[in-house]
């Protein structure tokens, strides 16, 4: 255990107390935050996917993943602040992190559909290869939830041109098959042009 060198009545301090209440104030900016990225792309896009009667990609997740487990969102702050002029990008358009699927942990990478139709942007690509980079290093098996309208077009001159391009994808999965590391991707509505490729490069696709 760390010790304070605070004294009890330092905390009576006026700096103390302005201290806390700016921490309090971040912390709680934080979560707020945080629930307006889960949000995806609001209110009435979550509605109009479930009026086509499907799920959410957040919703998906928690059918998936085993019954009173976490699941354990990674980047949620992807994309925070980006694109404001197409709408914003909130999570990166998709939500990736690791749940326990029958009783062994698994990374899970989810387009959000409520998010220009789960269009990849340039910092969906960096994250996907993110959350893959990290699967790979740790011999994590991954799912793929597949709901996405490919690449956003306007942007699409930034999705392919970098280290961290939409390509690297695809070089991920092969490397990830090559040491055996099991992909399974679930086509769960719109899977067209760009969205297309990385589920047929899996080991199994279920449709």
């Amino acid at each position: 255990m760390l010790e304070t060198a605070l004294r009890p009545e330092d905390r009576e301090s006026p700096s103390f107390k302005a201290n806390k209440d700016a921490w309090v104030a971040l912390v709680r900016d934080f979560w707020e935050s945080l629930e307006r990225v889960r949000q995806g792309g609001g209110p009435k896009a979550i509605e109009r996917q479930h009026k086509k009667g499907r799920l959410t990609a957040r919703e998906r997740i928690q059918k998936l993943i085993d019954p009173g487990t976490e699941f354990y969102e990674l980047m949620a702050f992807a994309g925070w602040g980006m694109y404001e002029e197409w709408g914003g990008a909130p999570a990166g358009g998709v939500v990736a992190g690791i749940g326990r699927i029958a009783g062994r942990d698994w990374m899970v990478i989810a387009n959000d559909a409520t998010v220009k139709a789960g269009a990849f942007f340039p910092i969906t690509a960096k994250k996907v290869i993110r959350a893959q980079t990290i699967a790979l290093e740790n011999r994590i098996p991954t799912v793929y939830l597949v709901d996405s309208a490919g690449v956003f077009l306007p942007l699409q001159d930034e999705v392919f041109p970098d280290q961290d391009d939409f390509g690297r994808i695809f070089y991920l999965n092969a490397r990830l098959s090559a040491l055996g590391v099991p992909q399974i991707s679930a086509i769960m509505g719109n899977c067209v042009a760009g969205g297309a490729y990385l589920p047929v490069m899996t080991d199994v696709l279920i449709m």
